[in-house]
């Protein structure tokens, strides 16, 4: 049985949505672990960090100040 092209975008689609889903849970619970709560301010930051590699946001989020994160990459300046 072969399945449509259609049918077949729309899994890839929503494949990719949950890994996307996924990996904002997953920044959003290392800010928390590290801050304690993920405030106003550090939530509208996660994007700009789910741009960058995995490896430079695990390392961004680890080594930067609250301060330095989000005078790096908040965008509302």
């Amino acid at each position: 049985m072969e399945l449509s092209p259609i049918y077949l975008e729309r899994i890839q689609a929503a494949t990719q949505q949950g890994i996307l889903q996924d990996r904002q849970l997953m920044v959003e619970s290392m800010l928390q672990v590290k801050f304690g709560a993920v405030d106003e301010e550090l939530s509208g930051i996660v994007d700009r960090l789910l741009q960058l590699p995995p490896l430079d946001l695990t390392r961004f989020i680890i080594e930067s100040s609250r301060e330095e994160l989000l005078s790096r990459f908040n965008t509302s300046d």
